[in-house]
């Protein structure tokens, strides 16, 4: 079994169509992992296996006949708020605890489309909101590499499940950096799209105008297989680019002879652990190695980033969270006397503290008398944030910096203090507010032997240079593909 789940996606694919290995095969080894496994872990919600199997026994009949896609028979793990038509979509909450969407979100109809296999519903932070995944109504993850740790958030089984080999590669979603930076923490591949360049439609809305899905995997040319695989055009959803799709797996060649790599000086702050600054600037020399010319830039209003969100995020949050009433769907309140109680008792019971701080926050900022000072001011400020990073583009190819300020802290460190735990997510956020792709790559590990990531991020639409210069810099490092001991 160990040398089936040590594959990587693009190894499998070509085990798969030379018939070495059948689908159901791949998939009942994953299935005999997760559940010798996972109970450490605790990355999985739902483990679909029933399906699971019945997907892998289509998929070796399209292997058989020759007409295989890039994902056919993979086994993969979904998000737990990306909707699956009759299989439990929770986001981590008590208010959507037995909710079975009636339709499927379009990036599953994608994967379904080629055969791929989900092997189940990866655990998160309720709603998406947290950074450790510590906010689950249900249970805590743990990071595979130090099961004290936390996995990050908001996709902490996401990224944890690849980690633990757990699923081969899986979906998550990233509002203020929740695939890169528990993507950098369980020492994964994990890629945030441009805003629209994959379809919202099923994702069940955290903030609309910054929530955007994306792959983690165990290599760069994994991630490019299943970006290219879910993006495309969805008249569903108002804000999805009607742009044609690349061959992203292409563009993952080796050299950055052309290429002018920006390094921002306000990444590099007072509370960068100085370990992590280093395995960030050993990424940065490597990427010079493969022929990049590295250039100092700045991008000034980086500073305001964390503030701007927590006012655009929370506010979008307070709107797209009021349709959990207990009228139409999910939780309600038991005991109540009338229409207004039991809204307030739905609502008091159904959603955790920190979804409820959230929503109480944001509501604040859209309220009489604060729009113009709040939301107002913020959204100006998110349009400085854009246009840094239009200018830094004018002069660089991309961006590099590092994921987060340190490695995976312990569980419950930062669960009572709110401000510190948003804070471990002020280099990533500023990619969110500008609509950009991002992508983190592991480049080392700390002295405790956690992982660090290294975070390329690039202009709008511009994914193929963001490959290519993941590509470079993971062939650089040539670090071998490591496993947690569990």
């Amino acid at each position: 079994m160990s040398e089936i789940i040590d594959l990587t996606l693009s190894e499998l694919r070509k085990i798969l169509d030379r018939k070495e290995l059948s689908s159901k095969e791949v998939t009942r080894a994953y299935l005999d992992r997760i559940q010798e496994t996972d109970g450490k872990i605790r990355s999985y919600i739902t483990v679909t296996e029933k399906d699971a199997l019945a997907q892998a026994e289509r998929a070796d009949k399209r292997i058989s006949r020759g007409e295989t896609s890039a994902l056919t028979g993979i086994p993969l793990g979904i998000k737990d708020v990306i909707c699956t038509r009759g299989i439990k979509t929770t986001c981590g909450s008590r208010m959507l605890e037995n909710f079975r969407p009636p339709f499927n979100a379009h990036v599953m109809e994608r994967l379904l489309s080629q055969d791929a296999v989900m092997l189940g519903k990866l655990n998160m932070d309720e709603f998406a909101m947290g950074s450790s995944t510590e906010n689950s109504a249900f249970f805590q993850t743990r990071n595979p590499w130090d099961l004290e740790r936390i996995p990050g958030g908001s996709s902490g089984g996401s990224a944890a499940s690849v980690g633990a080999r757990l699923c081969c590669a899986s979906l998550g979603s990233d509002t203020g950096g929740s695939i890169r930076q528990p993507a950098s923490h369980c020492g994964v591949v994990g890629m945030k799209p441009t805003y629209g360049r994959v379809s919202r439609f099923g994702l069940v809305a955290f903030a609309s105008s910054l929530d955007q899905i994306g792959p983690l995997a165990r290599s760069v040319k994994d991630c490019a297989v299943l970006l290219e695989a879910i993006s495309g055009h969805d008249s569903r959803d108002s804000t999805c680019l009607p742009a044609s799709v690349p061959a992203y797996s292409e563009a993952c060649i080796e050299g950055l002879q052309d290429f002018t790599i920006g390094v921002p000086e306000e990444y590099f702050v007072e509370g960068l652990d100085p370990e992590v600054e280093k395995a960030v600037r050993s990424g940065i020399e490597a990427l010079e190695s493969m022929g990049a010319r590295i250039e100092r830039i700045s991008l000034p209003h980086t500073e305001y980033a964390v503030a701007v969100y927590y006012i655009i995020a929370t506010a979008e949050a307070s709107s797209n969270l009021s349709r959990y009433d207990g009228v139409k769907y999910g939780f309600r309140a038991k005991e109540y006397s009338n229409l207004m109680e039991m809204y307030k008792n739905t609502r008091a019971q159904g959603f955790g503290p920190e979804v409820k701080r959230r929503i109480m926050l944001g509501t604040y900022c859209l309220s009489a008398g604060y729009y113009d000072a709040f939301y107002k001011k913020a959204s100006q400020v998110r349009t400085l944030i854009i246009q840094d990073f239009k200018k830094a583009f004018e002069k660089c190819d991309a961006v590099a910096a590092p994921v987060a300020p340190t490695t995976a802290f312990r569980l419950g460190e930062k669960v009572d203090d709110p401000v510190q735990m948003y804070l471990s997510d002020i280099f990533t956020i500023p990619v969110n507010l500008a609509g950009i792709p991002g992508i983190s790559v592991p480049c080392g590990f700390d002295s405790k032997g956690l992982p660090v990531g290294l975070q390329i991020m690039a202009g709008h639409l511009q994914e193929e240079k963001l490959f290519r210069a993941a590509f470079s810099l993971e062939t650089a490092l040539n670090l071998q593909i490591q496993w947690p001991e569990l």
